[in-house]
């Protein structure tokens, strides 16, 4: 029996860190799971997911600094700067050496799952990434000087009301069949409570270096991918480690954490890549 998702707090050097965890009841088998989440959500993406694969694992999902309910830096970080912080804080949820743990990141959290497995190769075993999104030098340049220079809030609530227009544009007018509205709205305000702070990390994931990190990572990867618009730059991404392989999933292209068919089969491929990486 699954116990239900509880949260709670470590400390880390900007503050705390929220996670989430679950897990089933009595003795856990295998190796426990640490999910990295896209900006600007928040573990909250995960808990679905959370509850199918706590059936047989414990799940840990933290929120990257300054996103969700983890306290933040007062700058932007690279990829590696925000790996650090979560990789440093493994040892106070119960992840050690003698235990280790598995990775899943989801597009900005994949990217923190690479670093966090690069960072710490006696705890990482194994790393499951979805949506890798290396673009061309030159879009990189373009996206990291936007991110660079985000609007600041005003008085007259401009940039806050255009940042909700937008994203409810995108995550509840354009969500998929079978999300609920009540879904799409919750995700709507997980993304929208970090207001001008909403491309901080992307100056981290625009800043990442793709062709000199990624074939350094000595654990098995899977790429499990659904056909999003980035599906071609993130096998290419995943092309350059030298232990992958690709599971595609086109039946889905996006909303993959809040439509049960796709949890269900996240929850099969993760569970038979993790094992067989045992």
């Amino acid at each position: 029996m699954t116990q239900a998702i509880s949260r709670g707090y470590v400390p880390g050097p900007h503050g705390q860190l929220h996670y989430r965890q679950a897990g089933p009841q009595g003795a856990v088998a295998g190796r426990p799971l640490v999910l990295f989440h896209q900006n600007p959500s928040s573990s909250f993406e995960f808990e679905v997911l959370m509850a199918e694969l706590a059936r047989d694992r414990r799940v840990l999902a933290f929120d990257t600094p300054g996103y969700g309910m983890s306290d933040g830096p007062s700058e932007p970080l690279s990829m590696a700067g925000y790996a650090g912080i979560l990789a440093d804080a493994l040892p106070a949820v119960g992840i050690d050496s003698a235990l280790g743990c598995d990775v899943y990141g989801f597009h900005t959290g994949a990217l923190i799952a690479v670093e966090v497995a690069l960072a710490r190769p006696d705890l990482v075993r194994a790393v499951a990434l979805t949506g890798l999104p290396m673009r061309s030098p030159e879009e990189r340049a373009e996206r990291l000087a936007a991110a660079r220079n985000p609007t600041p809030l005003d008085e007259a609530g401009e940039t806050a009301m255009g940042l909700a227009r937008r994203l409810w544009d995108f995550v509840v007018v354009n969500r998929s069949k079978g999300v609920t509205l009540a879904r799409a709205a919750e995700n709507w305000i997980d993304k929208l409570r970090t207001l001008d702070r909403i491309t901080w990390a992307y100056v981290g994931v625009w800043s990442f270096n793709f062709e000199a990190r990624m074939p350094l990572l000595k654990q098995p990867v899977l790429l499990l991918q659904p056909h999003e618009e980035i599906l071609r730059q993130s096998i290419a991404a995943v092309a350059l480690c030298p232990d992958h392989r690709v599971v595609e999933m086109p039946e889905w292209s996006r909303d993959i954490f809040d439509i049960p068919e796709a949890v269900t089969r996240i929850g099969e491929e993760l569970r038979r890549f993790l094992d067989q990486s045992h």
